[in-house]
């Protein structure tokens, strides 16, 4: 880990700064310095280059952005990442700003699986100079210097090419020279007069990088399919094929990372020959040009069959698009022959409905006719009946009233001249006059007429309350009067008849 310059230090002392604390350890901790713009990713041309040592991709080349706005305020923005950063335990959202404080927690990536955190967490932080300077990670540019230095101090001298050109084969700096450039392409090679100054170490830089590159895009390719994989797998149940296949270009991947560490480990074998005896390092040299070889090949091997792979991939996830496609425009048509099945449906009960309703209507129509109808011939009947009471009342009032006490008749009794009067009026009338109230004729006889009795009983128990206890107390006071008093009955009136009459009106 690089280290700020002992002036920086002396110059910050005493200050206080911000920067990102990783989480459960005292190194690799990132300065936020003031006025300046802190990029973090693994690509070269960032702040802070993190490369994972589990999964090399789980950070992006340009992950995320710090900055500071005029307020002096520090910022962060998620530079369209693949793995997301995440703020407080919650995704942002790519290329928008959120404001941090102190306390803040920060998780570039995602926890890879039985873990529970992710492998770069952070806690945003303000602490002193002398408590941050200790822990802090090297930026990217300090790290480049520090790689140029190791290289200028692994080249060899024109001289020690020449010794080992002198006391070698002839052919030495042709296979050196054949080493310095691309496989497949070597370099005709002069005699001592034209030795390159820097022989070894600049072909395994160049072969490096290449291979670099070329596992650097493989890699992105796989994440990219990785990612399409993904997708797929949540949408269809037949990427089972696809994953197999994303696991074996998971396995081809480590065994090229694999052949990369051999073949630096024999590029820094061949460097380390070089003070020993010629013969020794010629034969070293030789051996190890060709493991060297062989290793290229392999890895060129691995690369074509990986390269398949990945082409393979490609068009089994085309071919599940295909799919996932098609079943999507089959259900998307199921779905509207459906809908359109439940339309008609629907349409069908509602003119049902529709129809239903006018019948209800013209059922109740019909019954409302019935009633008005039903209601006349009932407003009918209670004129008629009240027709006739009215009727009946006139005729009580007129025919069967006693025109002595103008009552209704008690014990109703008819003379000779055939006028009806009570029993009792009649009794008191004779005490004066022995001639009808009426028609002024004399008085020979009189009858008991049970018939207009029993009418009028009848006809009374339909008037009113008022009507009958008058009646009442009417019958009372004459039977009082009538017992003591008892009539003179008529030739043809019996005994028995008089027994029969007293039982009823006593």
């Amino acid at each position: 880990m690089g280290e700020p310059g002992s002036l920086v230090k002396g110059r910050r002392s005493g200050r206080r700064g911000w920067c990102l604390r990783r989480i459960g350890m005292n190194a690799e901790w990132l300065l936020l310095e003031d006025g300046r713009e802190v990029t973090i990713g693994r690509g070269f041309g960032v702040t802070y280059q993190l490369v994972s040592k589990v999964c090399p991709l789980m950070i992006s080349r340009n992950h995320c952005i710090l900055k500071q706005n005029p307020e002096g305020q520090w910022t962060i923005k998620d530079n369209k990442s693949l793995n997301g950063v995440w703020l407080n335990r919650e995704r942002l959202q790519p290329l928008r700003v959120y404001f941090i404080q102190e306390g803040d927690h920060i998780q570039l990536g995602v926890p890879l699986e039985n873990k529970e955190n992710a492998e770069y967490e952070y806690e945003v932080t303000e602490e002193d100079w002398e408590k941050i300077y200790p822990c802090l990670a090297p930026r990217n540019d300090q790290m480049t210097e520090k790689n140029k230095v190791l290289r200028t101090k692994r080249r060899f001298s024109l001289d020690e090419l020449e010794c080992l050109g002198a006391e070698g084969p002839s052919n030495l700096k042709s296979k050196i020279n054949k080493v310095s450039c691309e496989p497949g392409h070597p370099v005709k090679s002069h005699r001592k007069s034209e030795v390159s100054s820097q022989p070894l170490e600049y072909p395994c830089l160049n072969l490096t990088s290449l291979e670099a590159s070329k596992t650097t895009g493989a890699h992105q390719k796989g994440k990219e399919l990785h990612h399409k994989k993904q997708n797929a797998s949540n949408s269809s149940s037949s990427s089972s094929v696809s994953q197999s296949s994303l696991d074996l270009f998971k396995m081809s991947m480590s065994r090229i990372l694999k052949l990369k560490s051999q073949m630096q480990e024999k590029q820094v074998a061949v460097l380390n020959v070089k003070g020993h005896s010629q013969k020794e390092a010629i034969m070293r040299i030789v051996k190890m040009e060709q493991e060297l070889q062989d290793l290229q090949s392999q890895l060129c091997a691995e690369q074509a069959k990986q390269q398949a792979r990945v082409e393979q991939l490609e068009k089994t996830l085309l071919e599940e698009e295909h799919c996932f496609q098609d079943l999507e425009t089959k259900q998307e048509e199921e779905l509207k022959q459906q809908l359109a099945q439940a339309l008609q449906e629907h349409q069908a009960l509602m003119e049902e409905l529709s129809r239903s309703k006018k019948d209800f209507e013209t059922i109740i129509q019909a019954k409302n006719k019935e009633l008005e109808q039903t209601k006349e011939e009932k407003d009918k009947v209670l004129a008629q009946k009240e027709e006739v009471l009215n009727h009946m009342n006139d005729v009580l009032e007129n025919e069967l009233q006693c025109i002595i006490c103008s009552e209704y008749f008690i014990e109703a009794v008819t003379l000779n001249c055939a006028h009806s009067f009570c029993s009792y009026c009649i009794n008191e009338w004779m005490k004066r006059k022995t001639e009808c109230p009426i028609c002024r004729q004399d008085i020979k006889s009189k009858t008991y007429s049970l018939v207009l009795d029993n009418c009028i009983n009848k006809m009374v128990v339909t008037l009113s309350s008022e009507v009958k206890e008058r009646r009442i107390v009417l019958l009372r006071e004459r039977r009082g009067e009538w017992v003591r008093k008892p009539l003179v009955l008529n030739e043809g009136l019996t005994s028995k008849l008089h027994q029969v009459y007293l039982s009823v009106y006593l």
